[in-house]
This record gives C-alpha cells, sequence and structure tokens, in this order.
C-alpha cells in the first residue's frame, strides 16, 4: 500500500468537503498506513501550521461524527507546499519523498492536460499512480489527448479516473441485485423492460459553482460521466468476476453498444433548459442567467435529458432515459427500472394492472419494488409496494475510492477507453446543441422542470409523475 498522498488544489471545495473526510474515515477505521503522509499543494502562501489548522476547521464542519483521534491525526500527518500547479519545479518540491506517492489532481479538468505534462518533467517515483476527478476531458479529443499524455507518464493501471457514483452502496446494489438474486437476472432484459430511467434531480441550484458549473452544464456534469455509469452497470453483461478487467471490459461493451444519436434523433430525444426565478422551500432562487458569474450568452443548460438505444441482443427495444436537473421542486435521485405490463388480465373490471417498477434508491439509499395485488374487495387490484434500507456503508464512497487509490486496485475507476466511448456517446449531442438544434428551454426554480413538449402528451416530469402515481408512462417513439 502507498503511505504517501499528495494533493494538488488541496484548498479547495472538493478537498475539504471530501477528501479530508474520507482520511478521517479511513484512519478510524484502521485502513491508512501508520506512517500515512499528506502533502497538500495549492496557491496560498500558507505554510504546515496554517495548512493543519485549516485541516481541523474543515473536518469539524465536514466530518461531524468523525473520531477526534483521527481528525487530529490526519492534520498531524499533513505538510503544505505552495505550488504552481503547472511548474515542473514547484510539483517535484510537492511530492518529494521516498517511495512512490499517490498524486490527485483535485484541480479544474481544464488544467489536466497543463499539469501531466508538468508531471512528464517530474519523474514520479516507480510505484506511483495518478488520481483524475470527472470530466476527464472536455470533448472525446480532449480525452484522447489527455490519454495520450498519461500513458507516457505512468501505466493504465496506475491511473485513477475516480467517479465517486461507482462507489456509492445502492450503485454497488444495483449489481448485487442482478447477479446473485436467480428471480431478477433471467427477466433483465428487453422481452421484460420497457424502460429504464436514470435521474439524478436535485433542488440545488449553483450554489456557487458559477466558475465550473457555467463552462460544462448539466450534460457534461452529470450525464456524460456518472449517469453514463449507472448505465453500464445496469445493461452490462454479467462478467466472470469483479476484477478490474472483468468488469470494465462488460462496462465499455455496453458503451459501445449505444446508437449514436442523428441530428433528427437529437432534436426529437433530448432537451436542454435552465431554470428562472423562483423559491424552493424557504430559499428564493434568482435565475441561472443572473447568479453571479454566470455568463447568460453561453446558454448553459442546468437541465438535461436525452434517450438512448442499445445495438445489442439484450437491449434491443428498451428505453433508456438518463436526466439531471438543477433547482428543481423535490430531489429524485434513482434507477427505475420499468418492466412490460402483463399481456392478460383475468379480474374482468377489476381495476388495472399498472407496470411494475424496481428503483434503485442513490440518496437516500435503498430498493423498493412496486407491485399489483388484491385489496380488500375481492378481484380489486391495488397497487403494493415492498421497500428496503441499505445498511450503512463501513466507509463513505471517497473512502472506498481512497483506499483502493493507495491499494492500487482500479477496479471502481473509468479505464482510458471506458473515458472515450462515455465521450463518443454524447459527443452528437454536443454537436447538436451548439448548433442550437435543440432550443434552450426554460423553467421557474422549484418547478418540475420545463412543460411537456405540445402534442407529447408527456415530457420529463410528467412522465416521472405518471409513474408515481400508478399510470404507465408514454414511451417516445
Amino acid at each position: 500500500m502507498i503511505d504517501r498522498l499528495a494533493v494538488f488544489g488541496a484548498t479547495g471545495d472538493l478537498s475539504a468537503r471530501y477528501l479530508l473526510p474520507a482520511l478521517a474515515d479511513l484512519r478510524a477505521a484502521g485502513h491508512l498506513p501508520e506512517r500515512f503522509e499528506l502533502t497538500g499543494a495549492s496557491r496560498e502562501d500558507w505554510d504546515d501550521e496554517r495548512f493543519r489548522a485549516w485541516i481541523a476547521d474543515q473536518l469539524d464542519r465536514h466530518c461531524g461524527p468523525c473520531p477526534r483521534d483521527a481528525k487530529e491525526a490526519v492534520a498531524a500527518s499533513a505538510r503544505y507546499r505552495r505550488a504552481d500547479v503547472t511548474d515542473a519545479a514547484d510539483i517535484a518540491a510537492a511530492i518529494a519523498g521516498a517511495g512512490p506517492v499517490a498524486v490527485y489532481l483535485a484541480l479544474p479538468p481544464g488544467l489536466f492536460p497543463t499539469v501531466v505534462t508538468a508531471l512528464h518533467g517530474t519523474g514520479l517515483p516507480p510505484g506511483s499512480r495518478v488520481v483524475l476527478e470527472k470530466p476527464f476531458g472536455e470533448d472525446l479529443a480532449g480525452a484522447q489527448e489527455l490519454n495520450r499524455l498519461l500513458a507516457g507518464l505512468v501505466p493504465e493501471q496506475a491511473v485513477f479516473r475516480v467517479d465517486h457514483f461507482l462507489a456509492m452502496t445502492t450503485v454497488q446494489n444495483v449489481l448485487g441485485s442482478r447477479l446473485a438474486n436467480r428471480v431478477l437476472e433471467p427477466l433483465w432484459n428487453s422481452t421484460h423492460i420497457a424502460e429504464i430511467e436514470i435521474v439524478w434531480d436535485e433542488t440545488l441550484a449553483l450554489e456557487g459553482r458559477a466558475g465550473y458549473y457555467d463552462t460544462v452544464g448539466a450534460l457534461k456534469d452529470m450525464v456524460q460521466n456518472h449517469l453514463l455509469q449507472l448505465l453500464c452497470l445496469v445493461a452490462m453483461e454479467p462478467p466472470l468476476t469483479l476484477g478490474e478487467r472483468d468488469l470494465r471490459d462488460r462496462k465499455v461493451d455496453v458503451l459501445r453498444s449505444v446508437r449514436l444519436l442523428t441530428d433528427y434523433d437529437v432534436t426529437h430525444r433530448t432537451r436542454r433548459a435552465r431554470y428562472l426565478p423562483g423559491r424552493i422551500g424557504d430559499r428564493d432562487i434568482p435565475a441561472y442567467a443572473d447568479e453571479e458569474g454566470v455568463d447568460p450568452a453561453r446558454h448553459t443548460e442546468t437541465f438535461a435529458e436525452i434517450e438512448l438505444e442499445l445495438d445489442n441482443w439484450r437491449w434491443a427495444g428498451t428505453t433508456f432515459r438518463l436526466r439531471s436537473g438543477k433547482a428543481l421542486k423535490a430531489d429524485r435521485k434513482e434507477v427505475a427500472v420499468r418492466f412490460r405490463s402483463v399481456p392478460h388480465l383475468p379480474f374482468g373490471q377489476g381495476g388495472e394492472a399498472l407496470p411494475n417498477v424496481l428503483r434503485f434508491g442513490l440518496e437516500p439509499e435503498g430498493l423498493s419494488l412496486d407491485l399489483m395485488g388484491i385489496g380488500p374487495r375481492a378481484n380489486i387490484l391495488t397497487p403494493l409496494s415492498l421497500t428496503a434500507r441499505m445498511a450503512a456503508p463501513d466507509l463513505p464512497a471517497y473512502g472506498r475510492l481512497l483506499l483502493d487509490v493507495l491499494k492500487g486496485e482500479p477496479a471502481l475507476s473509468i479505464r482510458g477507453d471506458e473515458a472515450e466511448e462515455a465521450w463518443r456517446v454524447v459527443a452528437p449531442v454536443l454537436s447538436a446543441w451548439e448548433r442550437d438544434l435543440v432550443p434552450l428551454e426554460e423553467y421557474p426554480a422549484g418547478s418540475d422542470g420545463p412543460p411537456p413538449r405540445e402534442g407529447t402528451g408527456g415530457g420529463p416530469r410528467r412522465r416521472d409523475d405518471l409513474l408515481h402515481e400508478g399510470a404507465a408512462p408514454p414511451v417516445i417513439p
């Protein structure tokens, strides 16, 4: 196990909210080496003492349940180096020490090529690893160039393109539910499943992230990475093992099978929108275009939806709908698997049989199955729901990912070809949107999202409402 971690961009939000609490959790669980060293590198003119005080403050704010001795141990293990992350000499000073080091780029993705190029000039110790946050590149060409730079620095198995969604308990349980239960796997195909929705709708608005978000938007921020990763786990063929090669090979198969959208498809199977002023709970939300740091001329979307089809034996005829939106009325974060209706009902006028829906709740984590049964009156159908809550994980998602980095287990990281295939899927959408083939719609903050399209009787949110109200959602041809 590597016992040195160097974080570039160590004073940023990612480090404060996720990486430092994850290290404290790992320390509390006994997973960190006794001689573990944390080096923080950033632009602030700090020293070790100032950095350790900042770490202590952030852990108190973001890791309340963590034991006090674990927080103190993380702070004590830290040192600080002021660094220009594009300068090879500054980088060399930050990673100086004995033995291999895990270099975590907690930086804006646009800096990755420059920083990796600078790392080439430092000469990483043998056995070192490089960790990158999503998105991996800003488009397909950028991902290919970044992969080329990384290949010249360290072996592919030493590159960790992390996506914390893959370490979430419920995401892992998608595989567990499918592959460990005979009752599900025989039904896991287009013969029985009409539609799978992968949704990350949130009440959060921009929350001060304009510097990053306004350059990417909902499609690049959520759909291109997080939601496509969920698609891979839901749709993949059963792997021989959960080892890194078998698991990642099957995920790449899914992305390669996605039918690329034509311009016509993009206009009929995608939507984009951004929020107007509104109210969410007791919060007044300004229009996205009026948020501080936003350039309205960029036409950045805060809501994105795409419908995909897979050209393979298992899934031909099933619709996969991926959607993410900000500043909506309610949080809905789940994978919803909607089964086809039964072919015949022997109940006469005994009610309507609604489609069975298996839901993997992502936040909060849980599992539910919507069924039909007989109610108090004979032959009258009534909806039933079976629910289960997941046991609390022993480690948070970032704790799991950091442990994999230190131990050198890349199964839950994104392989280079996988990152490129994900960009291939969204490239036609990005191109069509840049040419304004799809209008940028608007919706009030605190609403259900953009209104249904004229003539469809449906739309992104209406379809979800129907699922929850018990009616079969319309399938867009």
